[in-house]
């Protein structure tokens, strides 16, 4: 069985087709050589390393569309982490950890072009997040609880892009607030804060043994549960890297991708699977 850090230094450079039974061209299994090299090349040490440079704090510029994404409005209600319509023909479940470069590569170069464009906004795709922060990352289980306590106040997408697009500086000294603060309202930062705040136990992560996270838990915060229900379901997937996505059409589930796949390949995938719906 492969552990967590194999798991990691592999995350990067394996490849699987997006789809098989003649779905899709060849060409459509083909990930984006270049953001496949880079990621091949990078770790969470080096990622430690290149942070002591200190980056700006990047901001949210304003927010995403209201079709865009979905919003929870209620403190105590679901937590939202999804964009588009559950009722598009296209659903995508992808399995991520927010200090996993493998992880932000995928998000930058192709997730921040899914989430604004037709095939969210027109409900043709259903793009569904789900955290499996690994053990081997020291602050990605506090990097899930810090998105999930802001999808419970609708403030998801902005935390999900400040994690990714401060990764490296967080990663390296675990100060997570400073760029969610920057990311949100402060009267929405400071609910945020004060759930995450109320949080007493370790932030859960996915485990060697393929465990319940909050098995060892007796008070677990109420949206860490979240976290490890999107745990056990990347157990069963299985998840054996960050990122790992899961497409299905029309109901039929296609084999499980891993890594980063460039958006131009994506977007023609998703052509290709709607011109037979």
């Amino acid at each position: 069985m492969l552990s967590e850090a194999s798991i990691e230094r592999k995350g990067s450079h394996r490849r699987y087709g997006l789809a098989k039974a003649g779905l899709i061209l060849g060409a459509m299994a083909v990930f984006s050589a270049g953001a496949t090299a880079g990621m091949a090349a990078q770790s969470t040490s080096s990622s430690a390393a290149t942070a002591t440079s200190k980056p700006a704090v990047k901001t949210v510029a304003a927010k995403k569309p209201a079709s865009a994404a979905s919003k929870a409005v209620s403190a105590s209600g679901p937590l939202v982490k999804s964009y588009g319509s559950a009722n598009a023909p296209i659903r995508m479940d992808i399995y991520t950890d927010y200090q996993c470069p493998s992880c932000k590569a995928f998000y930058e170069g192709t997730l921040k072009q899914l989430i604004p464009s037709k095939y969210i906004t027109e409900g043709k795709v259903y793009l569904v997040h789900h955290d499996f922060p690994l053990q081997a990352h020291m602050y990605s289980g506090m990097a899930a609880r810090w998105a999930n306590a802001a999808a419970r106040v609708g403030e998801f997408p902005e935390a999900e892009e400040a994690l990714y697009d401060n990764q490296e500086a967080w990663g390296a000294n675990g100060d997570i607030a400073k760029y969610i603060s920057a990311a949100m309202p402060a009267a929405d930062f400071k609910r945020v804060e004060d759930l995450v705040k109320s949080c007493q136990s370790p932030a859960p992560t996915s485990t060697w043994d393929h465990s319940n996270p909050l098995a060892n838990d007796p008070h677990p915060c109420a949206f860490d549960y979240a976290v490890a229900d999107d745990v056990e379901l990347g157990y069963k997937v299985p998840v054996q890297a960050t990122p790992t996505y899961v497409i299905t059409n029309k109901g039929q589930k296609l084999p499980a991708g891993s890594g980063a796949v460039s958006w131009p390949i994506l977007e023609q995938f998703f052509d290709s699977l709607l011109s037979q719906n």
